[in-house]
């Protein structure tokens, strides 16, 4: 089993990968202190998969469970979907103690963490990441949030889990377009921080896309140092945190814009070619890493170029962007990248030069 800490003093804590351990989850909870009252939340599919197994983990370790479902998918993740989940947690008598557990892949995560960030002033939480794309990014990290409108984690919280419990066997149950939208920031954390790691996924996609158990398992603690070293320098993302945003500024507007038919990994895939591409238009980086980026982008099958758009649509993805939670004094705060694994944050990229990239003119 690996084991990698988050080192943030008073929120610290463990992240640990292994084959079958939600069947561990109880007892180490235990060990941590924790007894009385758990809740997992869950959606409809990951439930029928995976609940019982968690649940029976807690009950034969003492814990009094209780199971919250919503449905599946993006649009779930909303304020509405939080007060009803409120109001459940109220009826269970959940207190200050209950342990939440979130069980499934980012949405979940996210609609979970921000439940137990404000239920109560803030409940203990722990992340049971079901998706590759939650185990090597948004379970790390304690940010939570919920969608409004248009607007996607403009409402949220920075809030640690207590533990982060990633059981590789979920991902067997993985659709492979599941798998690829989880590569995006595995690639990402391999482009803004490690170049032997971006090599290493070069040369071993293929096996990786296969669930090959030893790549895989590498690949799984690669990405979580990688996401513990980020959070560990800067929690709040205050400064260096924010490279984790790269390809995020043009992938959210894009999930926006097209209410979320694209996946997020698919969305942030085209956000790096992007932000790769403005980062050459500056001259920080060569052509030929830009190339290596998108080949493999596309080994993990994902997409390296805009979807078909409307002029209308176009025209709201850069709205989108310009009031995207990173512009500051008109100017997008992008995360550029110098070469591979070496990126760095920039506030000199104008609208124009996003439109131009983008889509080959400048807004008005």
């Amino acid at each position: 089993m690996k084991k990698i800490r988050v080192d943030l003093g008073h929120n610290s804590y463990e992240i640990r990968v292994d084959s079958g351990v939600l069947a561990r989850a109880g007892l180490w909870l235990r060990e941590k202190g924790f007894s009385g009252k758990a809740v997992i939340i869950t959606d409809t599919n990951v439930r029928g998969l995976y609940a019982e197994g968690l649940e029976r983990s807690l009950t034969n370790a003492g814990f009094a469970v209780t199971v919250l479902e919503v449905a599946p998918g993006e649009e779930q993740k909303t304020l509405e979907t939080a007060g009803r989940l409120y109001e459940r947690l109220a009826d269970a008598f959940a207190e200050r103690s209950t342990i939440i557990l979130a069980l499934g892949g980012g949405v979940i995560g996210d609609l979970a963490g921000f439940v137990a960030a404000t239920y109560m002033r803030g409940v203990p939480l722990v992340q049971v990441p079901t998706t590759l794309l939650a185990m090597v990014d948004s379970s790390i990290g304690g940010k939570t949030a919920v969608d409004h409108g248009k607007l996607k984690n403009i409402v949220g919280a920075f809030y640690q889990p207590k533990m982060v419990i990633a059981d590789i066997d979920t991902l067997e149950t993985l659709p492979k377009e599941e798998l690829s939208n989880g590569m995006a920031e595995v690639i990402k954390h391999a482009v803004i921080r490690d170049r032997d790691f971006f090599q290493f996924l070069d040369e071993g996609m293929g096996r990786a896309m296969t669930l090959n158990a030893v790549v895989l398992e590498d690949l799984l603690e690669k990405n979580v140092k990688i996401k513990a070293a980020v959070v560990e320098a800067d929690e709040k993302e205050s400064g260096e945190r924010a490279i984790l945003n790269f390809g995020h500024t043009v992938g959210h507007a894009v999930e926006a814009v097209t209410n979320f038919r694209l996946k997020h990994g698919q969305s942030v895939a085209i956000g790096m070619m992007a932000a790769a591409k403005i980062s050459a238009r500056l001259n920080m980086l060569h052509d030929e890493e830009v190339s290596r980026l998108a080949e493999v982008i596309g080994l993990a099958g994902l997409p390296t170029r805009m979807p078909e758009l409307s002029l209308e649509e176009k025209e709201r993805v850069l709205e989108v962007i310009k009031h995207d939670k990173k512009v500051l004094d008109d100017k997008v705060r992008f995360v550029l990248l110098k070469s591979i694994g070496n990126a760095c944050l920039s506030d000199e990229v104008e609208p124009g030069l996003i439109g131009e990239v983008l889509f080959g003119w400048r807004p008005a």
